[in-house]
């Protein structure tokens, strides 16, 4: 369980700068079509330094899996929401952008946040905890990608609505990857033909399209808090409610744990935006 974690660590760290990396490039692409997924998505990658965002996130979905597979959801898109205060110090110190009081007060809650949640991990964290009932799973991904292809669909949907959206959407996906690690064993390297497999390809391609024209029309940072706090939202919740991860039995500690589990989201989701620094000459 231990190595999950410091898995997931690693994927919030490289997921992060892959959306900085993403950002840049998407902001230099051709707006994004939704008549036209292919050709947008073809335009999107002309642009080497998305395409090098696509390649680090790519990589931190790697990593992404490999700490599913280990540890339990809840607690890996905790650390990974933890980590989604990093955008504030690659946003400053490498992408040009200055970190506000506000900012740095956000990293020492989800800090706290973190620690709460450390001090209730014995007994509650000892397996992977990948059980689950396939209906279960349908309705809670079936609602949670809905509701962000609804987002889309609005006319209106400005670039923090499509962030939010995105990360619906892979938040499906994260709970698939999930399910489908509880077949590893069973099915080897024929997991890649299941039909999770297909869910998760397809939302994972969607959100990418979405996730893209969010950074093109919305801030960066903002952006990507929201699309990063919905995901980590939805993919928290569906450890009690989808794969039956036990909570704390006495009920102080549970209090402090689902308390750590809001701090921690809370504090990412509520970081407001850096400023960016002014452009040299």
């Amino acid at each position: 369980m231990q190595l999950g974690l410091l898995l997931a660590f690693v994927t919030a760290l490289m997921s992060i700068l892959g959306f900085l990396l993403k950002h840049r490039g998407a902001v230099a692409a051709p707006p994004v079509e939704w008549r036209r997924p292919v050709a947008s998505t073809v335009a999107l990658f002309r642009s080497p330094v998305y395409a090098i965002g696509c390649v680090v996130a790519t990589t931190s979905w790697g990593f992404h899996v490999a700490a599913l597979s280990l540890a339990p959801i809840s607690l890996v898109q905790s650390v990974i929401a933890g980590g989604l205060v990093l955008v504030t110090v690659l946003a400053d110190r490498v992408f040009g952008h200055d970190v506000s009081r506000r900012e740095w007060i956000g990293v020492a809650l989800t800090a706290a946040g973190l620690a709460f949640l450390a001090a209730t991990l014995e007994g509650t964290g000892d397996a992977a905890h990948a059980d689950h009932d396939a209906w279960t799973l349908a309705l809670y991904v079936g609602v949670a990608s809905g509701a962000g292809l609804a987002l889309v669909a609005l006319r209106s949907a400005s670039g923090l609505l499509l962030a939010v959206a995105a990360g619906l959407i892979w938040a499906g996906s994260d709970v698939t990857i999930k399910a489908l690690s509880d077949k590893t064993g069973e099915l080897g390297a024929a997991v890649v033909v299941h039909p999770y497999a297909l869910v998760i390809l397809v939302l994972s391609l969607v959100g990418l399209l979405v996730s893209a024209r969010s950074l093109q029309i919305g801030p960066a940072v903002p952006v990507i808090a929201l699309t990063s706090a919905a995901a980590n939202a939805l993919a928290i919740a569906a450890g009690p409610i989808v794969f039956g991860e036990p909570l704390p039995e006495e009920p102080l500690a549970l209090a402090v744990r689902l308390a750590a589990f809001a701090l921690v989201i809370g504090a990412a989701a509520m970081t407001p935006p850096p400023i960016r620094a002014p452009a040299t000459a």
